[in-house]
């Protein structure tokens, strides 16, 4: 579904990524696992096109993307969340969730039943749609920020942390909703530093350090614990 072939990119002259190549799936859960300051924030703003790579290609459907603008990979259904969550802080929950359908133009009835199937399937968001977003702990907006991506029904989901800063229990939370986001069939690329959290329903993995990938395969129930128990970041 996604191919990264031979990226190189950064800022300005200065090169954070280097020939890197991976791969995800079909309704799989791909995880890149590594430090911070390693690149992988960099990695992820290369695919959405907020940097636009030095050499190296990224198909989307194997269909060159990387000349495409940010808004025009969302629109092939490419949904991500990026790291500090982006939420507007005087925009009530309500408004977060729907503001970017709102913009597009959909009829309110639909904008209405895109926004009850969220609140389904995030409960904690319901008795709070009408609290501002700069008023919500750092879990409530992480859960909102992937809602509100979800809204727009991706056909991928890119997560940039989403368990930095989360207390435990909210981390347990996002880690559940993954998997229920994989097994509505939507495929999964997190980035992340945590192996515990990030390899729970994985089916692959890269490591990374330096810019480069260092490691990595495939993770199945047999195995999975050995990748952890062998990781070091």
């Amino acid at each position: 579904m996604l191919e990264i072939k031979n990226v190189s990119s950064g800022y300005g002259e200065s090169l954070i990524l280097r020939d890197i190549s991976l791969k995800v799936g079909s309704g799989s859960l791909v995880c890149v696992l590594g430090s911070n300051g390693v690149g992988k924030s960099t990695l992820l703003k290369t695919i959405m096109g907020i940097i636009n790579p030095v050499s190296g290609g990224i198909l989307w459907q194997d269909e060159n993307i990387e000349k495409l603008k940010g808004w025009e990979r969302t629109r092939l259904g490419i949904g991500y969340v990026p790291q500090g969550r982006d939420i507007f802080p005087f925009l009530t929950v309500h408004e977060n969730l729907v503001l970017g359908l709102e913009a597009e133009g959909l009829k309110a009835s639909r904008i209405k039943k895109r926004a009850a199937e969220m609140y389904d399937i995030f409960p904690i968001l319901n008795p709070i749609k009408k609290r501002k977003g700069g008023n919500l702990s750092g879990g409530q907006q992480q859960i909102l920020a992937i809602a509100r991506v979800l809204l727009r029904e991706p056909e991928i989901l890119i997560l940039d942390e989403p368990s930095e800063g989360i207390q435990p229990s909210i981390v347990q939370q996002i880690n559940d909703t993954l998997g229920m986001i994989k097994q509505r069939g939507v495929s999964i690329l997190l980035v992340e530093q945590y192996p515990d959290f990030a390899l729970t329903h994985a089916d692959g993995y890269y490591l990374m350090a330096h810019g480069n990938l260092t490691d990595g395969g495939p993770v199945t129930s047999e195995n999975r614990e050995s990748i952890r128990a062998n990781i070091q970041i």
